[in-house]
């Protein structure tokens, strides 16, 4: 994990926090070699700062779910198992979908245009061998298409998802050419936005994410060795 150094006129407690929950975000914690023990002295050099600010925002990090806190183990980043993954994405197609819904009555042709031209200003990086640029680029797509809802309790309950579903979907893109299928269903989800079909735009974001929902179900078995062994 690597972290950039707190400013001194920042509110230190706060900080630590997002410099910490930026860190976790960035990791792809879904990597069958990912390492999840954070070490804390490292982490309080990284950051120059003190242990005692450092296990306030660890404290906030683990009630939040992102950490788990051991005691004489050490301190792990949380990932889900294979069937809270699959939950997941199920709860977030069922959000994403109705914001989509949403999105084709509400959302005003220049928000379509901006959604359009993010796509196709990233479509090429879905070719590449480092696959993190798109996988960004991904994430941010789903994100706007909740924004163009109008409707911000639906953001603010996918927000509580988004670390997970950005990791599985960054792992999830480097395997199976998900990505060049991926630039393929955001292209779809467009042209329904575009027309104004509601049921379509939908019916066309709950299909994509279902397709991840297959995939994982399918390829994802370590996961699901894991579970069996705890």
């Amino acid at each position: 994990m690597k972290l950039r150094a707190i400013k001194e006129n920042f509110t230190l407690k706060d900080h630590v926090y997002e410099r910490l929950r930026e860190a976790i975000i960035d990791m792809n914690i879904y990597d069958d070699d990912a390492e999840l023990r954070l070490d804390e002295r490292s982490l309080a050099e990284q950051l120059a700062i003190s242990r005692t600010p450092l296990r306030e925002a660890l404290a906030r990090l683990e009630q939040e779910g992102f950490i788990a806190i051991k005691p004489r183990r050490g301190v792990f980043v949380l990932r889900k198992t294979l069937g809270e993954i699959l939950e997941m994405i199920v709860a977030w197609a069922a959000l994403e979908s109705m914001a989509a819904s949403l999105a084709a009555v509400n959302a005003t042709d220049d928000q379509i245009a901006a959604l359009r031209k993010h796509a196709m200003r990233n479509s090429g990086s879905s070719t590449r061998a480092d696959l993190s640029e798109y996988s960004e680029a991904n994430i941010e797509f789903h994100q706007m298409i909740l924004e163009m809802s109008g409707c911000k309790l639906l953001s603010t309950m996918a927000d509580g998802l988004f670390v997970h579903m950005y990791a599985v979907r960054r792992r999830a893109l480097e395997e199976d050419d998900r990505a060049t299928r991926s630039v393929a269903d955001h292209l779809a989800i467009i042209e329904a936005l575009e027309i104004r079909d509601p049921d379509l735009a939908s019916r066309m974001v709950r299909e994509h994410s279902m397709r991840l929902h297959a995939h994982i179900r399918r390829t994802w078995t370590r996961l699901a060795a894991e579970r069996q062994s705890r």
